[in-house]
């Protein structure tokens, strides 16, 4: 049996056909698959958020050697915290705290508050 030329065309543009549908879905594939470009791109994306964290946290890091090495070696640094933190005094001097200010004055005044007999 011989093959007319209508079925030799139609065999070729189907071959044709099935070649470009695989093309297609490669393509596709390439682009949003699992390994694909745009995955390709969100990984980068991370991978550089995730390098100027490390960046910064290494930063940190040194500062935070720095002042424990002034702690460990710089006795104005160890007194200046003293201070500040835990509100040591040396001997003769004396510490006045004043409380902070509240958002709302409102709130502490009774006679501002509407009430204008406050109780003792």
């Amino acid at each position: 049996m011989r093959k007319t030329r209508s079925g030799q065309t139609r065999s070729y543009r189907g071959a044709i056909l099935a070649l470009l549908l695989v093309w297609v879905a490669l393509v596709v594939h390439e682009i949003y698959g699992e390994r694909g470009y745009l995955a390709l791109r969100r990984e980068k994306r991370e991978y550089d958020s995730l390098q100027q964290e490390v960046r910064r946290l290494q930063e940190e890091n040194q500062q935070l050697q720095r002042r424990i090495e002034a702690l460990k070696s710089d006795p104005k640094a160890i007194e200046r915290i003293a201070r500040d933190q835990m509100h040591m005094a040396r001997p003769g001097e004396r510490i006045y705290t004043l409380p902070e200010k509240d958002k709302d004055p409102k709130s502490q005044d009774p006679v501002a508050a509407g009430n204008s007999n406050p109780k003792p």
